[in-house]
């Protein structure tokens, strides 16, 4: 990964509108314009990171941080990269850093998305979901994954 530069905004937004077109069209949000705008409007590169494969752009991950912790926004991959364990990767690289700074992450995903099975074995709850978006939470753990926990005598 490496840190997002504003120029980075039109591939993101472009990978954008192809990953989320099928879950938006199933629907009925797809919108071809607004798509690509919602993430120009919320683009925060110092927030941002980009994700490379081989050398090339491969997708982009946000960490923004709230008042109750981060969330966690914008995470697409080129689908040629998807179910690789790339994704898998990336989060548990983020999520390494969460579970250090004691942060809570926050994110949403579209009723229906795949990526939400991703998010749950990665720890993330449902905390609430509507119509169109489920927000999910996860607490930060200690201990996790190749780390050691202190004992204290």
């Amino acid at each position: 990964m490496r840190p997002a530069r504003p120029a980075d905004v039109e591939a993101i937004a472009e990978l954008r509108a192809v990953v989320m077109r099928p879950d938006l069209e199933r629907l009925g949000r797809y919108d071809e314009h607004r798509v690509r705008q919602r993430l120009r409007d919320g683009f925060s590169p110092q927030h941002t990171s980009i994700i490379v494969s081989d050398g090339t752009f491969a997708g982009s991950v946000t960490l923004r941080p709230s008042v109750s912790g981060l969330w966690l926004e914008h995470f697409y991959l080129t689908p040629a990269l998807q179910g690789r364990g790339l994704g898998s990767a990336v989060l548990w690289t983020l999520l390494a850093r969460t579970d250090a700074s004691g942060d809570l992450v926050r994110l949403n995903v579209l009723r229906g998305s795949p990526a939400r099975r991703l998010y749950e074995r990665h720890g993330f709850a449902v905390e609430t979901q509507d119509a169109i978006d489920v927000f999910m939470l996860r607490r930060p753990r200690a201990g996790r994954r190749g780390e050691t926990t202190r004992s204290h005598a």
